[in-house]
């Protein structure tokens, strides 16, 4: 879905325009509420605008309704997936079943299970594991002890945390040798601020994001990665997921919208995937050294692996590795080039300093 021009859309904001509810949507990243352009709360600062082609883009960004202009009361259907979101959310900790989902929401479970995934990209339950995780890493930031933490944000034990973070993150290294056998990859390309970007899933999440100068050249870089896998060229009525997750990533590229928690399907080694969870941690405007990385995740020597591991990512920015830089301070390499990190760094420490 195409927006205005974002000019146009901060003069909307500004002078509350009615006419252009239902364009866009803006959200305040210092209340996390999305509102419509005529929202006549107290006006927020300029630089804490985000601005979103749809309620459902900005629900998946983390932003909740604005109570005021009630941005979803237009979509009944959107605002039972909002009530359901935020049951989800307030008993995150808690054993909740498609079927009890399904009850509070008054449809059948796999009515839900398809238009909540249609609506928001993941399914309810992989929506409540991103809550989870989500506070278990907020806990960890404000101090909390490991153990406290598991359990405040409902895993129960070490081992529910690492079981989520494969599940939504991970598959084995015998999976990736395969190169793709069996499976087939949908993808789409689409102009962002870092140049052409092509994004590529499978069932279980994104599998690629990559930044080049043509199609051409992305999808074979692709094919090189997955040698066995089928390939299909997504439109947003086969693969409104994707086409949404596209959205999301190149606003939070372009406009600074919180990164989106997307689900991941990675491939690669045990230590590899070590490194791409820790990386998920490092806040937007922070930098650590290769070696600040290594003795994080409990090997100090093994720096120049870390290095590896950062090069060996294919998913741009949502694993950012961009935020790994070398002891010198230099900003090392990148494998979708120089310019591109220097972009990402720059535009990520304006927007922490203000």
């Amino acid at each position: 879905m195409s927006m205005p021009s974002e000019e146009e859309m901060r003069t909307a904001v500004s002078t509350r325009d009615k006419a252009s509810d239902g364009g866009f949507f803006y959200g305040v990243i210092t209340t996390g509420v999305f509102c419509k352009p005529s929202c006549t709360s107290r006006p927020a600062l300029p630089e804490n605008l985000r601005f979103f082609p749809s309620a459902e883009s900005a629900i998946v960004a983390g932003f909740r309704p604005c109570k005021r202009c009630r941005p979803t009361a237009d979509n009944p259907q959107l605002t039972r997936l909002v009530d359901i979101a935020r049951y989800i959310e307030s008993h995150a900790e808690e054993r909740l079943t498609l079927a009890q989902l399904a009850d509070q929401a008054e449809l059948s479970p796999s009515r839900l299970q398809r238009i909540f995934k249609q609506a928001f990209g993941v399914s309810p339950k992989a929506y409540q594991d991103a809550i989870r995780m989500r506070k278990f890493k907020k806990s960890l930031k404000e101090g909390a002890t490991v153990t406290d933490a598991i359990y405040s944000s409902g895993f129960g034990s070490i081992s529910r945390v690492y079981g989520e973070a494969t599940r939504n993150i991970g598959m084995t290294p015998k999976a990736y040798r395969a190169g793709g056998s069996g499976e087939t990859i949908t993808y789409a390309c689409r102009e962002t601020a870092l140049g052409l970007m092509l994004m590529a899933a499978t069932v279980k999440g994104i599998c690629s994001v990559q930044f080049g100068e043509n199609e051409e050249t992305l999808l074979t870089k692709l094919q090189e990665e997955f040698p066995k896998a089928e390939f299909e060229a997504s439109s947003s009525q086969n693969s409104p997921e994707l086409d949404a997750w596209m959205n999301l990533l190149g606003m939070n590229i372009s406009q600074g919208t919180p990164r989106p928690d997307l689900p991941l399907d990675l491939r690669g080694t045990a230590f590899q995937m070590r490194v791409w969870q820790f990386l998920l941690g490092i806040r937007e405007g922070d930098v650590l050294s290769y070696s600040e990385v290594a003795a994080q995740i409990g090997k100090p020597k093994a720096f120049r692996a870390v290095a590896s591991a950062c090069a060996a990512n294919r998913v741009g920015v949502l694993i950012p590795c961009h935020r790994v830089i070398r002891g010198d301070g230099g900003h090392g390499g990148w494998r979708w080039g120089m310019e591109r990190k220097r972009a990402l760094l720059d535009s990520e420490r304006k927007r922490r300093r203000g």
